[in-house]
This record gives C-alpha cells, sequence and structure tokens, in this order.
C-alpha cells in the first residue's frame, strides 16, 4: 500500500519495533493494534513505548 503522507508521518513515528512494515502508515498501524486489542506506539511516551507494550491497561497506567 502506498501512502502520501509516509515519509511525514515518519518524521513523527516513534516506533521502534524492528521490521515493522506499518511504520509512517497510520491508518494501517491503527487497523493492526486495534485488532491486536492494543493502541499504537504514538499514544505512548517514548520510555514506555520502547518496552512494546501497547495494552490498553499500559496506558492507563502510564497516563
Amino acid at each position: 500500500m502506498d501512502c502520501p503522507n509516509r515519509e511525514k508521518n515518519l518524521q513523527e513515528c516513534n516506533c521502534t519495533y524492528p521490521g515493522c512494515s506499518r511504520k509512517g502508515m497510520c491508518c494501517l498501524c491503527i487497523r493492526h493494534h486495534r485488532e491486536a486489542g492494543e493502541l499504537p506506539a504514538c499514544l505512548f511516551p517514548d520510555e514506555v513505548e520502547k518496552t512494546f507494550d501497547r495494552s490498553v491497561e499500559k496506558f492507563v497506567e502510564t497516563m
């Protein structure tokens, strides 16, 4: 899939998961995490994002 905003989105994407094919493609990222019952990396502070715990529970605990 081609995303016209991918390069711009990558400037703000804090996802550190190696090999993620959805980096910079927010609509795919959100869909993927929603289907997994998670939230995307961009909703977490950098320190928390690096744990790869994208659970709603971790979000509530952090925020």
